[in-house]
């Protein structure tokens, strides 16, 4: 099951006071960019983080799963709450390399 454009929708205006923020689908499902990095991968209406240790202690009592077949196991984002979910989202964005530029 693909995620609801409500539930993307509803994603983007969570982080929406960390700048610039939008989403791209991709295979059914999306990623999610705060100021050109990739901070979210989208499955089922659920918002999956990367297992980093810069938000271990953040995301200690979240639960883990796997976006899709074959990807490593990430921390759920629980986005109902706002304040945790823009905390790990910005101390994220921080560690987080920028995408690198495809040739043409």
């Amino acid at each position: 099951m693909a995620c609801s454009i409500e539930f993307i929708e509803y994603i983007c205006n969570v982080l929406a006071p960390l700048g610039e923020v939008r989403s791209r689908k991709m295979m059914g499902d999306y990623v999610i960019y705060v100021n050109e990095k990739c901070v979210i991968t989208a499955c089922d209406n659920i918002a999956y983080v990367k297992k980093l240790p810069c938000i271990s202690e953040l995301m200690a009592d979240a639960e883990c799963g796997c976006p899709y077949q074959g990807a490593k196991e990430a921390y759920i984002l629980d986005v109902a709450d706002s304040h945790k979910a823009l905390k790990v989202v910005e101390t994220i964005w921080g560690v987080l390399p920028f995408p690198k530029s495809r040739k043409k």
